[in-house]
């Protein structure tokens, strides 16, 4: 079976074992921030120090204004805190030079290409955290590759290891945002649930009939 077909395959079971998951659509900015916090960490952790910063600092502009050392102190839950708040304190300038204010909105008015190129030149920003974004607060169709798809799919045979996953997976994916949207979110809970990076619990496995990784 040729990888886009098994891609449809595997998101058809993927729908089947846990159905439509809800999601709310984000402020653009706020999404950038939330997935830089994500970064390295899990879930948990990454909501707690989103919570902690706005807490402590009532919007971003005040954000923006703080020292990063103060920053890092209140996201340090998140780990790599140090970096992640030179990274936000850098983007939130950019956007503030470019339009005078805190916004991403702008973002609505570009095309795909150009969102992604606008958000890919800002530092610490790779494909991942700036497919989240145009996926998911602008309703733009580009698949984004965590870490746990990225380990379920080259298992899986949909995508190789030796290859760029961004690349394979928007070249045979069909552009629908919410097709894209439910599968990014069904693979992400099949791998924590299932796929693990140890000890996978392929007796448990809806794809495991064609998975590479568990054939031999």
């Amino acid at each position: 079976m040729k990888a886009k077909e098994k891609a449809r395959w595997i998101a058809k079971r993927l729908h089947d074992r846990y159905g439509q998951i809800s999601v709310a659509k984000r402020d653009p900015l706020e999404m950038l921030i939330r997935t830089i916090l994500s970064q390295n960490t899990n879930d948990n952790n990454s909501e707690r120090a989103y919570r902690a910063l706005i807490e402590r600092f009532g919007n971003f502009a005040a954000v923006k204004n703080a020292k990063a050392d103060e920053i890092a102190a209140v996201i340090r839950i998140g780990g790599l805190h140090h970096q992640k708040a030179a990274r936000i304190k850098q983007i939130l300038n950019r956007i503030e030079k470019r339009e005078g204010d805190l916004t991403l909105s702008f973002l609505a008015n570009y095309t795909l290409n150009e969102m992604m190129t606008w958000l890919l030149a800002s530092p610490g920003i790779g494909p991942k955290t700036a497919g989240i974004v145009v996926l998911f607060s602008f309703d733009k169709p580009y698949f984004p590759v965590d870490t746990h798809i990225r380990r379920v799919l080259t298992r899986v045979g949909v995508v190789s290891s030796s290859d760029g996953p961004h690349e394979q997976m928007n070249a045979i994916l069909p552009r629908d945002p919410l097709f894209m949207k439910q599968l990014h979110l069904q693979l992400i809970r099949f791998g924590r649930e299932l796929c693990h990076p140890q000890s996978p619990a392929c007796s448990q496995c809806l794809v495991r009939d064609l998975c590479n990784w568990h054939l031999k």
